[in-house]
């Protein structure tokens, strides 16, 4: 070989090289400009608030700590409170994320059009008052209403996730699904439950001939009990010609309680299983809990709906009778590491949400799970009356998402 045809050759080789490289960083950065954009409108941002735990893996990954995450942009950020030991700053400064003054702002980049294609809609934790039945009054109306009059103004409908209840008051939570229904903006709504892991992980088949259900939930009857009525929901909505909505709603206290279980209003050989199933005091007697409530509700196909919220229980779970079957019992499962991976399936569904501008499984779940959270606690505020609820008769399709799996899916594609 010649000296010419030599370096001819690591002359070709080279630019071969430089053309792959170039190919790799134009195909990467392709990549990068297909990531939609989405815009982060929170109430407030500090460490393990549900904007962190969110949010935060759109930035750091799926676990928080680098990594892959979803194929999602943060592109700005809108915080209605700043509180002592805030994030959002320091996420601005080190991700270049800019903070605006308005909801409108965020979801134009500060621009003349809508410049997102997701927004997310985290309503949870800050200071803000509470109702005369217990509610407190995140504003999630607010924050709907001006992302959709942003939407009409620029003419232009990206998709829409709302952390937890819609609402939380019915009258809002209402108001904001009929406004996504009159603009046709894809809504997405709820907990991290229905999608988290599980102790134990049984699952009902869809269409069971399902003959009662009681549920076993603990902590504040507004935040942890729309979490406890959704992971219900998820399972209960899988009987046979479900789902059609709830008739009336009741929550009892006291005496009350163990009337109806005695009576057999509610089965209480699914109440022993599901709290023997979920975390709780040891030694605990249910029927010395000064603070239980009982949020009892039929369907209107009769299907009757047992939610129990306990001071001495410390997890999620609930207990149901398929007819032909042993009793089947099913446990959420609320890991903290790494960063509360169960908030990262939540960030499946948005993820997937935002990319096919449909939402995976109904909202109308989460409307009507929260209405029957304000309709049980306005009974429990007039002392346990009866309310009759035609406004909740809610219909939809439940589908068959799934949920998180022992074996870990975050690393999955």
């Amino acid at each position: 070989m010649t000296e010419q045809t030599r370096r001819q050759l690591l002359k070709t080789a080279a630019a071969a090289t430089a053309t792959l490289a170039s190919t790799a960083l134009l195909q990467a950065t392709a990549r990068q400009a297909d990531v939609p954009k989405v815009a982060g409108i929170v109430t407030i941002y500090r460490p393990f608030s549900h904007a962190d735990v969110i949010l935060g893996k759109i930035l750091a990954g799926w676990e928080q700590q680098g990594g892959p995450g979803p194929q999602l942009k943060l592109a700005s950020l809108y915080v209605d409170q700043f509180v002592t030991d805030d994030m959002a700053r320091d996420i601005s400064r080190r991700y270049g994320i800019p903070i605006f003054s308005t909801i409108e702002q965020a979801l134009t980049l500060g621009g003349s059009s809508i410049g997102v294609e997701g927004v997310l809609s985290i309503g949870e934790h800050g200071d803000y008052p509470f109702s005369d039945i217990g509610q407190q009054l995140y504003p999630r109306r607010r924050f709907f209403r001006e992302i959709s009059a942003a939407f009409e103004k620029h003419g232009r409908v990206v998709p829409v996730f709302n952390d937890k209840h819609l609402g939380p008051a019915w009258a809002d939570g209402l108001w904001m699904y009929q406004e996504a229904q009159r603009l046709k903006i894809p809504l997405l709504a709820g907990s991290s439950l229905p999608v988290g892991y599980r102790l134990q992980p049984e699952i009902l088949p869809m269409n069971c001939q399902l003959e009662a259900a009681v549920g076993i939930g603990y902590s504040g009857l507004d935040v942890y009990g729309i979490h406890a009525l959704e992971f219900l929901q998820w399972h209960v909505e899988r009987r046979q010609g479900a789902e059609s909505g709830v008739r009336w709603v009741q929550a009892l206290k006291g005496a009350d309680i163990w009337r109806a279980v005695d009576d057999g209003v509610v089965r209480s050989d699914l109440l022993a299983a599901a709290f023997q199933a979920v975390p709780h005091v040891a030694g605990a007697d249910l029927r010395q809990d000064a603070d239980a409530v009982l949020f009892l509700y039929e369907y209107r196909d009769g299907f009757r709906g047992a939610q129990f919220m306990f001071s001495c229980a410390t997890g999620t779970g609930a207990a149901f009778a398929v007819r032909g079957q042993p009793i089947a019992v099913s446990v959420f499962d609320e890991r903290t590491e790494p960063k509360y991976p169960h908030f990262a399936y939540l960030l499946k569904a948005i993820e997937q949400l935002v990319h096919s501008g449909r939402a995976p499984y109904p909202v109308e779940r989460t409307l009507l799970t929260g209405g029957i959270l304000d309709r049980a606690l306005t009974s429990l505020h007039a002392g346990g009356v009866r309310r009759e609820t035609p406004e909740l008769a809610i219909s939809y399709q439940p589908v068959d998402y799934p949920f998180a799996q022992h074996v870990s899916l975050l690393k999955a594609p």
